[in-house]
């Protein structure tokens, strides 16, 4: 019987291009561009086969599991390979330290340390007359078995952590992940060493300014690794040859020239650098990185309405009026749709954008949390209560019944609204990605009327887009003011202040407050949705540095509205609400 080829989907993650295919043993592969002419040695049968592997294979020298294997012939062609076990969620030993400064290291996810060796490569960052020599990153290969936790080697208390503050995340505590590079025909530094006869001190210090060099200029392409040894510095199979040639050649002082030799190659930059888990940028390129992100970000915010090229791995989606850009969250499992038909927004949604930056809790009895993401960019995000079925006020009273009889609205419903309102000329916080996470939900709905009115309204590949199995996650914008304002400001921005805290802050009192409050409940009626169960804490003025408010020609603040959980339609259920595409 034909064997049928496995389907194949180009994905991006982190920057980073895949060819992504299902193994015939359950597993996930991902090639990047170096190893997609080769599909077929990357099958595996012809290099990851138990008897092949355990005949083939062997150990690198180092504190992790890392072996050198050949494929299988494949048309009169095999393939040298580096196997790496990523060790993500381990802790880092504290003997690979070289420097005080790094003791808060931790290995990189695979995405991450792919992403970062290819950005390496291409060294557009520092000198232009500069390049880090690297290996070629082939592929990732996710086997389809699960580990024991003690097998894995992670911490549960950091997964713990970062779950208790991230709820959804799928951090795949249990999977093991091979990193796939090519190998490199050469020596390392300590190796080249072993046959020159020095004694040990002068062994030390020639092997410390090597490094040293290696570092610097890693340094200059904006780059480093926290755990930088001689090993890590590899010299062409060529020019060990011409190193190791030197001492058999009886001449005077073979070991001047060889020392020599070593140092002239690596002052001219021909050598390669191996060993990315540690692989970090410098400060002052991570920092470079992030305003040049943040900046190009606010510009395609500002024109997010305006349709980009779109890559094959993303799809157009509309849902309920509101365009978005559909895709998938490859490092999670998950679904992402962003808001607009530009799709240079998708990448700074991804999950590992802003999952692990630190987050400051918003509200007391809500999951709703602030973060900076590795962007730079300001964001707010909150686990959706689509599905729940909240007790609000007394048992009886119209709040109550109102809540019981609408339900809570589902992200995209609420983003739907969000995106209307701010069309009337009713201020909004401006509605960013929407996020189902990749691991399903455990507690079970208790209100199901969402997911039955949404049924028929399907993603891309024709499934649901609400799905009582997961979670969703909202995102949206941390209120900085309009879009088209920010875009052009290279100065201080207005900060977000909930209506609630403005009388404390000496900046309206509370007869003020509740009037706005009210003032906007009237707003919404006018334009056609209940909003009366608005609270204050709903509601956000824009203030500026010096304590002034963003207001219209009247002098009264701009208030924006930033909970939509509780706003319908009026006088029809929530999923009705008629929302036109295009930006206001």
């Amino acid at each position: 019987m034909e064997k049928t080829a496995p389907k194949k989907s180009l994905v991006n993650i982190l920057g980073a291009v895949y060819v992504h295919s299902k193994t015939s043993d359950g597993g996930d592969l991902y090639l990047t561009r170096f190893a997609e002419p080769y599909q077929e040695h990357f099958q595996i049968e012809n290099w990851h086969d138990k008897h092949w592997f355990d005949q083939h294979k062997v150990k690198l020298k180092g504190t992790s599991s890392v072996y050198r294997v050949p494929t299988r012939e494949v048309e009169g062609k095999s393939l040298d390979l580096v196997v790496k076990t990523c060790r993500v969620g381990e802790d880092v030993p504290l003997d690979t330290h070289t420097l005080q400064e790094f003791c808060d290291a931790e290995f990189n996810s695979p995405w991450e340390e792919f992403s970062l060796v290819f950005e390496m490569r291409d060294g557009l960052y520092g000198p232009k007359n500069m390049k880090v020599k690297t290996q070629r990153p082939l592929a990732i290969y996710v086997p389809p078995e699960q580990m024991q936790l003690w097998q894995s080697g992670r911490s549960r208390a950091k997964i713990n952590r970062i779950t208790a503050k991230h709820p959804g995340i799928n951090l795949d505590i249990l999977k093991q992940y091979k990193l796939i590079y090519e190998w490199i025909r050469g020596k390392n530094l300590t190796e080249l060493f072993e046959h020159i006869d020095i004694n040990h001190e002068e062994l030390v210090h020639h092997l410390k300014a090597l490094t040293h060099k290696a570092i610097v200029d890693m340094g200059k392409k904006g780059f480093l690794i926290a755990d930088m040894k001689p090993e890590h510095v590899v010299l062409s199979e060529a020019d060990s040859e011409r190193i190791e040639q030197i001492g058999r050649e009886h001449k005077i002082d073979p070991v001047k020239e060889q020392v020599e030799l070593i140092y002239k190659l690596v002052d001219e930059e021909q050598y390669s650098v191996i060993d990315y888990e540690l692989l970090l940028r410098t400060k002052e390129h991570e920092e470079d990185v992030k305003s040049t992100r943040r900046h190009s970000y606010l510009d395609d915010q500002r024109d997010r309405f305006k349709p980009t090229p779109l890559p094959s791995h993303l799809s157009y989606a509309e849902i309920l009026g509101v365009p978005y850009i559909y895709g998938h969250a490859e490092s999670t499992g998950g679904h992402l749709w962003v808001v607009g038909r530009n799709a240079r927004l998708f990448d700074y949604f991804l999950p590992e954008r802003w999952r692990k930056t630190p987050s400051l809790k918003l509200s007391e009895n809500k999951d709703v949390f602030y973060t900076i993401t590795k962007d730079n960019i300001r964001l707010v995000w909150k686990a959706s209560r689509v599905g729940e079925m909240p007790v609000g006020g007394d048992e009886g009273s119209e709040e109550s019944s109102k809540i019981i009889r609408h339900g809570i609205n589902s992200p995209f419903e609420e983003f739907a609204i969000s995106h209307k309102l701010n069309q009337l000329g009713i201020p909004s916080v401006y509605v960013r990605a929407i996020y189902m996470t990749g691991v399903p939900k455990i507690e079970a709905s208790s209100d199901r009327r969402r997911y039955e009115s949404h049924k028929d309204i399907l993603d891309p590949e024709g499934n649901p887009i609400l799905q009582e199995s997961y979670n969703y996650i909202t995102i949206r914008g941390y209120y900085n003011g309009p879009d088209q304002w920010v875009a052009k400001q290279a100065e201080s921005l207005y900060m977000p202040l909930d209506l609630s805290k403005a009388p404390y802050k000496g900046i309206i009192d509370e007869g003020q407050c509740q009037r706005l409050l009210d003032k906007t409940k009237q707003r919404l009626a006018d334009a056609g949705y209940d909003g009366s169960l608005l609270k204050a804490n709903d509601l956000l003025i824009a203030v500026d540095e010096d304590g002034n408010f963003m207001r219209y020609n009247s002098g009264e603040p701009v208030l924006i509205l930033c909970n939509f959980e509780f706003i319908w339609k009026s006088g029809a259920p929530a999923i009705a609400c008629e929302c036109v595409a295009g930006e206001n």
